[in-house]
């Protein structure tokens, strides 16, 4: 069982591989909910997650025989970096299993660590299965990401940081995939204080917990889809199902869409890169029924591939109306385009990319469609822009942009 002396001697054993990670005022975030908002970056820990926690307090435990073995674990990033570098500090042999669909940077950064990597299923459930299955095969001691109460009290260590920085909070909001994390601090949290909120947040599409609770029992969802892959979980754990139950007072779902503003906030306010996964707990922020309360967000990771922030970037400015698209066609005669141009100019658009197609139509009069990807400032000036191209004679239509960077 986790108990308070198994957590005290938790956070002595991780602090000997984390970083410091105090407490952020967030005045973006605060103003936006209405509560004092406080960031726990865990995406600035050395492997770039929490999830070194969790796994060199359950490796510290083992025996030497357990560890000579070799590990193996499941994962779809984080915590296979935080087993294959634990498992380099004891100087055991590390496989992970990954998802097919985990972002490079994840796979490579787990390599780095010297961890042999598998590459197997599409999600998570899929490559713990083979997990399990080439432990069995090999005789290698497994290491669950989530499903293990002493992993979890490793976790939960992020509940006693939080309290050390902030001992009046009122919430914790705490990220959930299969709940090791947030059975960890959800059960800290309320041992520290038992009237403290405890609020887990599930990707809408990847909800395996919130239906859980629903039902009473574990049960496991038909399929998933999310952005925020280190969440995207079908079956949460049975072993730390019920502090889950005892602790966690309330599950907020957000959609994917959310999580991609957040991710331009998060850039633009903090300077920080969070991944999806590690955003659930920001979007969540405009869900909360309350005011002025002292409010921790856990950022639990940062480990974002390049192809997959660039994406995030661009359907964000598109949702802002930073970035849009507006097609009109034109009589195929000279000074259309310098017309249309001037008329962005004035509004100040700024144009990003043109495409003056005359092969549309063979009609003359209307002949020529012009394509423009522009930049403004919000949807009021996007809106603007359209608005003065209507009053030109134009008619402007808005249709979905192409890759920016390509």
């Amino acid at each position: 069982m986790m108990t308070l002396d198994k957590f005290e001697k938790a956070v002595e054993i991780v602090h000997e591989v984390t970083l410091k990670t105090n407490l952020i005022y967030s005045e973006f975030f605060s103003k936006e909910s209405g509560n004092k908002v406080y960031l726990k970056p865990e995406n600035m820990q050395l492997t770039g997650a929490y999830k070194v926690r969790g796994a060199y307090y359950k490796i510290s435990t083992l025996s030497e025989e357990e560890r000579s073995k070799g590990l193996i674990t499941a994962s779809a990033g984080n915590h296979a970096q935080g087993v294959a570098y634990a498992a380099k500090k004891f100087g055991a042999k590390a496989i992970v299993v990954m998802p097919t669909t985990t972002p490079w940077i994840k796979v490579n950064r787990t390599r780095s660590y010297g961890a042999e990597v598998i590459l197997h299923g599409d999600v998570y459930d899929d490559a713990c299965e083979y997990a399990y299955k080439l432990a069995k095969e090999n005789g290698y001691t497994f290491i669950h990401p989530f499903n293990d109460e002493v992993l979890a009290t490793g976790q939960g260590t992020i509940a006693m940081e939080i309290f050390r920085d902030l001992p009046t909070i009122d919430i914790i909001l705490v990220p959930m995939g299969g709940g090791g994390l947030a059975s960890g601090v959800s059960t800290l949290a309320k041992m520290l204080n038992p009237s403290i909120k405890v609020i887990g947040v599930e990707p809408a599409n990847a909800n395996c917990i919130q239906e859980s609770l629903r039902r009473g029992e574990v049960v496991t969802l038909p399929n998933v889809d999310t952005i925020a892959d280190g969440t995207a979980v079908k079956t949460p754990g049975e072993k730390v199902f019920p502090y889950i139950q005892e602790n966690i007072d309330e599950v907020i779902t957000v959609d994917d869409q959310e999580l991609i503003v957040c991710f331009l906030d998060m850039i633009e306010n903090h300077k920080m890169v969070v991944e999806n996964s590690g955003l659930l707990t920001v979007a969540a922020l405009k869900h909360l029924d309350c005011k002025d309360k002292k409010v921790v967000s856990i950022l639990s990771g940062g480990n974002m591939d390049v192809i997959t922030l660039s994406s995030v970037v661009q359907h964000g400015l598109i949702q802002r109306g930073r970035v849009f698209t507006v097609s009109v066609l034109l009589p195929d005669r000279p000074g259309q385009l310098v017309n249309v141009a001037s008329i962005v100019a004035k509004a100040q658009g700024n144009v990003i990319r043109l495409d003056h197609n005359q092969f549309v139509s063979t009609n003359r009069n209307s002949a020529v469609e012009l394509t423009i990807t522009m930049e403004a400032f919000g949807h009021e000036h996007k809106d603007q822009i359209v608005e003065d191209l209507r009053k030109a004679g134009y008619t402007p239509k808005l249709i979905q942009p192409k890759n920016l960077y390509i």
